[in-house]
């Protein structure tokens, strides 16, 4: 049997380069494909039946309907943006080799605000704490939008600069002379990843992606990701984690923090790659079990408020 795979992808083009280079993976094996970009929008209406499907990824859940309804046979995500439960009928295909895991600095050019105060752009909780945490008397502005957005967005205002993943600029050649690793920053669990999925019953598409899995990456983002269920409990939190593998062993680093960044909780433990299964999870436990959990209930009632 043969048929086109029709690729679903956002309209962005850091996403539309993240389909093509799927695509490209595939045309490579012989598969015949099709890209069907879809505009990720906030606003859509879920009817019922389809939001009961556990659907939660404000990016994500555009192509997981696509996918529901049968307009798109699979769909490719900056692995990182993706919920850690999958909507029912869809799952993990393949993730390709991860690139670059670092957060960066972008900047003006003028670093001299990292030594007194200073204002830079983010929106993810998650580097907004680690910047106050290291950086206490600076200010966090909000930043959303894709990463043209963003970059646009910087050169628009007169922020000292953003704080970015190296990846994503990597890949669509946005990134400028000007900007630091920040490597001191534990990155998103999965970032630099990207994942494609598919649905449980497409036999065809499945075996045309497992050509395309990396078992190393597939390992650590599964790790990091479990790190995060475990800690969140479908609460977003400012939660970093990085896996590695280095000969037979595989070290995780994970943290959580506070809002505002004066709390920092964090673990580094390290196992033999074969025993990976629950190893998120048991870091993250200790985490819970060592004031964890109450800084995830002070997280989840400050974040209610706001809403």
């Amino acid at each position: 049997m043969s048929k086109t795979i029709k690729i679903g992808t956002r309209d962005s083009e850091l996403a539309l380069w993240q389909a093509h280079t799927v695509e490209r993976k595939l045309n490579d094996l012989g598969y015949q494909t099709e890209i069907v970009s879809v505009k990720s929008t906030g606003d859509i209406i879920l009817d019922k039946p389809l939001y009961e499907l556990g659907i939660t990824g404000i990016f994500t859940k555009t192509l997981d309907i696509a996918m529901l309804k049968g307009e798109v046979d699979i769909a490719v995500h900056s692995m990182k943006d993706v919920p850690t439960a999958l909507p029912k009928g869809i799952m993990q295909a393949a993730v390709l080799e991860r690139a670059s895991t670092l957060d960066i600095l972008v900047h003006n050019g003028d670093l001299s605000f990292l030594e007194n105060s200073g204002t830079i752009a983010s929106g993810s909780l998650r580097r907004k704490a680690q910047w106050l945490n290291k950086y206490p008397s600076h200010q966090v502005e909000d930043l959303r939008g894709n990463v043209n957005t963003r970059m646009q967005k910087l050169k628009d205002n007169n922020w000292n600069g953003a704080v970015f993943a190296a990846a994503g600029l990597e890949r669509i050649n946005l990134k400028p002379e000007t900007f630091i690793n920040l490597d001191w920053m534990i990155p998103a669990p999965a970032q630099g990843a990207m994942v494609v999925v598919a649905m449980e019953n497409d036999a065809f598409s499945q075996e045309a992606l497992a050509h395309l899995n990396h078992k190393e990456t597939e390992i650590c983002t599964y790790v990091e990701r479990q790190f995060l269920k475990t800690l969140e409990g479908g609460c977003t939190a400012p939660i970093g984690a990085l896996a590695e593998i280095n000969e037979d062993v595989i070290t995780l680093k994970g943290v959580l923090f506070s809002l505002d960044g004066k709390v920092k909780l964090e673990i580094e433990k390290t196992i033999n790659t074969t025993l990976y299964q629950n190893f998120g999870e048991l870091c993250a436990t200790e985490i819970l079990e060592n004031g964890g959990s109450e800084l995830m209930q002070s997280i989840k009632t400050a974040l209610n408020q706001k809403h």
